[in-house]
């Protein structure tokens, strides 16, 4: 090992390169978004295990940091959802939305997909029952993971198809109650490329080799994307959000062109600032145009330190800083750069695009200005800044 410590001109493992940047440049970091947000992407159930304790620490993390709502996406329908609801509602419903997700597989085994509910005669309408219930209850959209096309299995061994007609009866509900669904489909594209010296995310993969895609046992990357765009061009009532900027973010004029031509598409960028901070101007181009189809995104609870890497992404100019608080970052080996978006596309990405799309939020968001409002004037002071309605946010 001490052979390969890069010191002397030596040979240096990848593993241990840890660059510092010399580069001088400003910096602006922000302690707090600059106006109130609503995080669409969280996974409260699977980060925080029903801890009271994570969920209460978690509460004061979004009140500095000017979360307003978030909406977890892990209400998987049956006694998950029933618990999850609990958990988030029996102190904090104000502060958190639900999504419920389709109970593909039951108590089946997961190698035993024959056994797996989905595939009985009448799953799809029974699921779409099931989401009306729940929507009764107040769930506010559904979230299908990114194993549907990737994980999931038919009896024979075959994967199943995103675009399956079987479940057009899920979709159709949707629309009908005014359920968004955001999906996770394939994902980042290196992972579906070989794991070698032109990979871009080598480091990366090595230390996660399940998370390659890459081989004959699995779908294309275009495959998958192509299913789902079938899936959404079909049901044109029902709003869809394509997770991670509908995984695609290296390549943003595909998913302008998905934006122009399908309307009922919206896109959110979590766990993506490390790839739209690497190409800034085009980055601020694509936003600044589909201003109206954004919402935010962290696929968190994330440390403190990098929830506050997206508001120096979305709210400065700054250059060359890391996207994650991890070393070595958890994608690629590289900085990001701020795209400073203006004020208005701030408030629609932040905050007034999911009060208009997702059922729930909007009443949330007036709790929460009211409770700041109220906090201002109490008598035992005043709330912290970043916990107050921005200026221009009325």
């Amino acid at each position: 090992m001490e052979l390969l410590n890069g010191r002397d001109g030596r040979e240096l493992l990848l593993r241990n390169f840890r660059p510092k940047s010399q580069l001088v440049v400003a910096e602006h970091p922000r302690q707090a978004a600059a106006m109130p947000v609503v995080d669409v992407h969280t996974h409260l159930h699977y980060r925080m295990r029903d801890s009271e304790q994570a969920l209460d620490d978690f509460v004061q993390l979004m009140d500095r940091n000017n979360i307003a709502v978030c909406v977890s996406l892990d209400g998987k329908l049956g006694d998950q959802l029933d618990h999850h609801m609990e958990y988030l509602w029996s102190r904090h419903r104000d502060r958190f939305a639900v999504f419920a997700n389709v109970n593909w597989r039951g108590n089946a085994p997961m190698d035993e997909p024959a056994l797996w509910p989905c595939h009985r005669e009448g799953f799809a309408q029974r699921t779409a029952e099931a989401l009306e219930r729940a929507a009764k209850r107040g769930i506010s959209g559904l979230k299908l993971f990114k194993r549907f096309g990737l994980g999931y299995r038919n009896p024979d061994g075959t994967l199943i198809k995103i675009d399956d007609p079987r479940w057009d009866p899920i979709w159709e509900k949707c629309g009908e109650l005014g359920l968004p669904v955001i999906i996770h489909t394939a994902d980042p594209a290196a992972f579906f490329e070989p794991i070698d010296e032109t990979n871009e995310r080598w480091e990366e993969l090595s230390r996660h080799p399940d998370w390659s895609f890459y081989g004959d046992e699995f779908p294309s990357r275009e495959e998958l994307l192509a299913a789902r765009n079938r899936v959404i061009a079909k049901h044109p009532k029902t709003r869809f959000i394509g997770a991670h900027i509908a995984n695609s973010a290296e390549d943003l004029e595909t998913v302008g062109r998905w934006l122009d031509e399908y309307p009922n598409l919206w896109i959110e960028p979590a766990s993506r600032i490390g790839e739209l901070g690497r190409q800034p101007f085009t980055a601020r181009d694509f936003l600044i145009r589909y201003q109206d189809r954004l919402l935010f995104g962290t696929d968190g609870p994330w440390p403190e330190t990098r929830l506050r890497l997206y508001w120096r992404f979305f709210e400065t100019r700054d250059e060359s800083f890391p996207y994650s608080e991890k070393v070595p970052p958890p994608q690629g080996l590289w900085q990001i750069y701020g795209v400073d978006l203006p004020p208005e596309v701030l408030r629609k990405l932040y905050h007034e695009n999911a009060a208009k799309l997702i059922p729930g939020i909007a009443p949330r968001l007036r709790a929460w200005r009211q409770t700041a409002a109220e906090s201002q004037h109490s008598s035992a002071g005043a709330v912290p800044a970043s916990a107050k309605p921005d200026a221009t946010d009325r």
